[in-house]
C-alpha cells in the first residue's frame, strides 16, 4: 500500500493566487479556500522507493464516494466495482477514468495498479464547495467540482485523473522528493503518464496528439487551450484573470523561487518538452517507446529520490539504449539537449 504522503493537487498555487488577485468574488473565495487546503498538504518530504515484487493479476477494483460538498473523506460509497452507472456525471466519470488509467498501466507496462500489487482505486467526488482542484492524498483520489466560472468539474479530464494517480506510482517506486528539480520531475512524470493515458484511450499517435494537460477543465470564458502544453510550455493560456502561462521550456529560463516548493509546477515544463521531443522523434504511439523508456527510468533502483533533471535524463538514455538500441538512445539524448539538459 502506498505511504501516506500527498501532493498538493493539479492546480498550481500560482494560478490560485491569480484568481485571488484578479477573479470575481466567487472565484476569489473558491481559490482562497482551495489554496488554504493546498498549503495544508505541502510539503511532501518524499520517501525511499519501495520494491513491488509481488505476483500481479491485473484485477481492477474501484470504489467511488460522494463527499456531499463536505471535506470529510472518503464520504458515502455510491458506486463500487461492477455496479451500473449512477447517473451522477462526476461519479461515473471518476469510475471510468480510474478504470482507463488502470487499464493503460496494466495493458502497456504490465503494472497492477498504483503499488503493482492490485491496490484498490478509490475516488471521492463533490469534495468541498466549488473546490478548484483534484489531488492524491496517499491513499485515494479526491475531485473538486470547480468554481464553474474558470474551472469545470475535475472528473471531466482523464489526463488529470491519470496525472494524480501517477503521483501514487511515483510515491511507490521512487519517492521523488516534492521540491526543486526532483519535485519538478515528480510533476513532469505525472504529466507524461497523464497525457499518455489520454492518448492511449484515443489511440492517438505522437503526431496526432495535442499534448495538452487539462484541456477539458477550462470553461469557455477562459482564453486558453489547457493548463499546460507539453509541446510548447508557456503557451497553454493567456487570460486576463489567470495571466499568461509561466512555464519555461528550456534550462536557460529555469525559474528559481521558494514558492510552489521551488517551482515544481513551473520547471516541470522543461522535462515535459524533453519528453515531447523524444516521443515525436521516435514516432508512432508515444507510450510504446518514449513512454516505456520513461517508465523504465522511473522504476530503476538507481533513481535517487532527490534526482535532478540530469540524473533522470541519464537513466532515460541508458534505458533507451538497453531496450531499443543506439538509434533510440541518441534520439532521447538529443531531446534532452533540446531543453538544455546534458545526460551524464
Amino acid at each position: 500500500m502506498p505511504s501516506p504522503g500527498s501532493c498538493p493537487g493539479f492546480i498550481p498555487p500560482y494560478i490560485l493566487h491569480r484568481l485571488i488577485d484578479h477573479g470575481s468574488d466567487w472565484q476569489r473565495s473558491r481559490a482562497l479556500n482551495t489554496l488554504t487546503h493546498v498549503r495544508q498538504l505541502l510539503p511532501n518530504p518524499g520517501k525511499p522507493g519501495q520494491a513491488s515484487a509481488a505476483p500481479v493479476t491485473g484485477a481492477l477494483q474501484r470504489n467511488v464516494y460522494d463527499a456531499g460538498h463536505l471535506t470529510v473523506l472518503p464520504g458515502d460509497l455510491v458506486r463500487a466495482e461492477g455496479q451500473r452507472a449512477s447517473g451522477d456525471a462526476a461519479v461515473d466519470e471518476a469510475y471510468d477514468a480510474l478504470g482507463a488509467t488502470h487499464d493503460f498501466f496494466w495493458q502497456v507496462y504490465g503494472r497492477d495498479s498504483i503499488d503493482n500489487r492490485g491496490f484498490a482505486l478509490t475516488g471521492t467526488v463533490h469534495y468541498g464547495e466549488g473546490y478548484d482542484n483534484a489531488f492524491w492524498n496517499g491513499a485515494q483520489m479526491v475531485f473538486g467540482d470547480g468554481d464553474g466560472e474558470v474551472f469545470q468539474r475535475f472528473t471531466r479530464s482523464l489526463d488529470v485523473v491519470a496525472h494524480e494517480l501517477t503521483h501514487g506510482i511515483i510515491e511507490s517506486e521512487a519517492g521523488l522528493v516534492y521540491r526543486n528539480q526532483s519535485g519538478a520531475l515528480n510533476e513532469s512524470i505525472s504529466d507524461v503518464f497523464g497525457v499518455l493515458t489520454r492518448q492511449y484511450a484515443l489511440k492517438h499517435t505522437a503526431e496526432q496528439a495535442d499534448w495538452l494537460i487539462g484541456a477539458d477543465l477550462l470553461t469557455d470564458k477562459v482564453h486558453g487551450k489547457g493548463l499546460r502544453s507539453m509541446s510548447h510550455p508557456g503557451t497553454a493560456y493567456d487570460d486576463p484573470v489567470l495571466g499568461k502561462d509561466p512555464q519555461p521550456a528550456h534550462m536557460r529560463d529555469f525559474v528559481v523561487t521558494q514558492d510552489d516548493n521551488g517551482g515544481v509546477h513551473l520547471n516541470s515544463g522543461i522535462p515535459n518538452r524533453a519528453f515531447y521531443l523524444a516521443a515525436t522523434a521516435l514516432g508512432g504511439a508515444a507510450w510504446e517507446q518514449a513512454g516505456q523508456v520513461w517508465y523504465d527510468a522511473l522504476c530503476d533502483k538507481q533513481l535517487d529520490n532527490d534526482a535532478d533533471f540530469q540524473g533522470f535524463a541519464t537513466l532515460t538514455v541508458a534505458h533507451a539504449r538497453e531496450r531499443f538500441g543506439a538509434t533510440q538512445a541518441k534520439a532521447v539524448e538529443k531531446a534532452w539537449a533540446g531543453v538544455g539538459v546534458s545526460p551524464g
